[in-house]
C-alpha cells in the first residue's frame, strides 16, 4: 500500500528530548521504518523547520520524510501551530493532485496532523485514519490554566473523531475519554504502540554503574508532567539506591534548562543530591545500555496517553513501577512485570520501590514476565500488521473527491 503518514510537529528525524520531541517522534519512525519492512510505500509529511531541509530525505529504514512548507521555516512551539494548518493542507492536495504518487491512506498523528489530513483526504478521495497520542480532555484536567493548548483543541478533537474514517487509539483509557467526548465507539480500533525488539534486549552492553548501589532509572521528556519530581522526593525514603535521570537537553545544557535546575535544587532539599543524576538527553541506539544498567524503571507520570519508556525497560528484561494512568495501565501487568501505584505519592512510590528493591526473587519474576509480554503482545511487526489490516478495511471504501469551484 502507498501510505501517507501526517505528523505535523513530530519528524520522525528529530533528535528526542527537547520539549516538543519524544514519544510520538519514536513511535511514527518506529511505525513506519516497520511497514516499509512488510513492503508498504510510506511518506512521512512533518513542517519544515529549518530552510536548508531538503523537501525529501530517505531514512535508512526505507521510508521518506517529507518536509511541507507551512508557516515559518524555523522552530515553533507545537501549540502555536494550528493557525498554519490550512496551509500544510493545502500544500498536501496540490502534491497529490499534480504528482505521481498518492496515497492509498492517510494516516494523521495528533489532532492538528488530523485537521489537515481531514481536509487533504476530503479534496483528494483519500480514507483517513487518526491517532491522537495525547486528548485535549486529559491535558486540561491535569494541567488546568499550565494548559497553552488552543482553545477549540477538545472541540477540533471531537470532531474529527465523528469525521475520519476511522481512530486508532492506542489503550483502553483513551477509548473511555473519547466515549465521554461523544466520540462513537464503533469508530474506534484499539492498536497499541509496538517496541524495536532488537534495540532493546535484554543482552548486550550496560551504562556504567557504582557498585553495591542499587539503580533506579527514569526517562522522559523534562516537563512537570512525567512526575520527575515525585522520583526526587521518593528517593529520600529509599537509601542506598542512586536514580538516573534521562532526558531533557544534551548534558551540556542542563545547567541552562529550567525544569532540570528545579530537580536539581529538590534533590538538594530532600538531601539526595549525591545521589539523582541527570544525565540529560541519550542517543535512542544508546538507551539499551542505560536499561541494561539499571535494577528497575520508574514511569511516574501524572497522565500518559500511552508510555513507550516502560515498553522499552520490559523488552530489556527490566520491572517496571509506574503510576495506575493511562497506556501504563495496559502495558504493566500489576504484581506480574511490575507494580502501579497512584500518581503523585511519593511515600506509595517509594514503597514499591524499595519493595522490589528487598525482594529478588520477586524483582527476577518479574523481569521474566516483562521480557515475554514485551516480545509477544508489542512488537513493530504485529503493530503494523494489524494497522494494515485497518488501512485496508477504509482503503476498501474509497471517499468521493469534493470538487471545489
Amino acid at each position: 500500500m502507498r501510505i501517507a503518514m501526517i505528523s505535523e510537529h513530530a519528524s520522525p528525524l528529530a533528535v528526542l528530548g527537547g520539549e516538543d520531541a519524544g514519544g510520538q517522534n519514536t513511535h511514527v519512525a518506529e511505525l513506519s521504518a516497520a511497514l516499509a519492512a512488510a513492503g508498504h510505500e510510506v511518506r512521512v509529511y512533518t513542517r519544515r523547520d529549518a530552510p536548508d531541509l531538503p523537501v525529501t530525505v530517505r531514512s535508512p529504514d526505507g521510508y521518506d520524510v517529507v518536509h511541507v512548507s507551512a508557516g515559518p521555516a524555523e522552530p515553533v512551539a507545537k501549540d502555536a501551530l494550528l493557525p498554519h494548518m490550512r496551509e500544510f493542507s493545502a500544500w498536501l492536495i496540490e502534491r497529490w493532485r499534480g504528482g505521481d504518487w498518492v496515497p492509498e491512506v492517510i494516516h494523521a498523528h495528533f489532532w492538528m496532523s488530523g485537521l489537515a489530513a481531514l481536509t487533504a483526504g476530503r479534496q483528494t478521495g483519500v480514507p483517513v485514519v487518526q491517532t491522537y497520542h495525547a486528548l485535549g480532555t486529559v491535558k486540561r484536567r491535569y494541567q488546568g490554566v499550565q494548559d497553552t493548548s488552543p482553545a477549540r483543541r477538545v472541540s477540533y478533537e471531537r470532531e474529527l473523531g465523528r469525521s475520519v474514517d476511522r481512530i486508532v487509539a492506542q489503550c483502553r483509557d483513551e477509548v473511555g475519554e473519547l466515549v465521554r467526548m461523544g466520540v462513537p465507539r464503533s469508530r474506534m480500533t484499539v492498536v497499541p504502540s509496538g517496541v524495536n525488539l532488537a534495540t532493546f534486549a535484554p543482552l548486550g552492553p550496560a551504562a556504567d554503574r557504582e557498585p553495591g548501589r542499587a539503580r533506579i532509572l527514569t526517562v522522559g521528556r523534562l516537563v512537570e508532567r512525567k512526575g520527575f519530581q515525585t522520583v526526587v522526593r521518593a528517593m529520600a525514603l529509599v537509601p542506598d539506591a542512586e536514580c538516573v535521570v534521562v532526558g531533557g537537553p544534551p548534558e551540556g545544557l542542563l545547567e541552562t534548562d529550567p525544569y532540570a535546575r528545579r530537580l536539581r535544587a529538590l534533590a538538594e532539599s530532600c538531601g539526595v543530591a549525591d545521589r539523582v543524576h541527570l544525565v540529560g538527553a541519550v542517543p535512542r541506539e544508546e538507551m539499551g545500555r542505560w536499561y541494561r544498567s539499571a535494577d528497575l524503571l520508574v514511569a511516574a507520570p501524572w497522565y500518559e496517553p500511552f508510555g513507550l519508556t516502560p515498553l522499552e525497560a520490559m523488552a530489556c528484561g527490566v520491572p517496571v513501577v509506574g503510576t495506575a494512568v493511562g497506556g501504563i495501565r495496559d502495558t504493566v501487568v500489576d504484581g506480574t512485570t511490575g507494580d502501579l501505584v497512584p500518581a503523585r505519592d511519593p511515600q506509595a512510590l517509594a514503597a514499591a520501590i524499595q519493595g522490589l528493591l528487598d525482594d529478588r526473587i520477586r524483582r527476577f519474576a518479574y523481569a521474566t514476565a516483562a521480557r515475554e509480554r514485551a516480545r509477544t503482545r508489542y512488537s513493530w511487526a504485529a503493530t503494523a500488521e494489524r494497522l494494515v489490516e485497518v488501512y485496508s478495511e477504509v482503503a476498501a471504501v474509497r471517499r468521493p473527491t469534493r470538487v471545489v469551484a
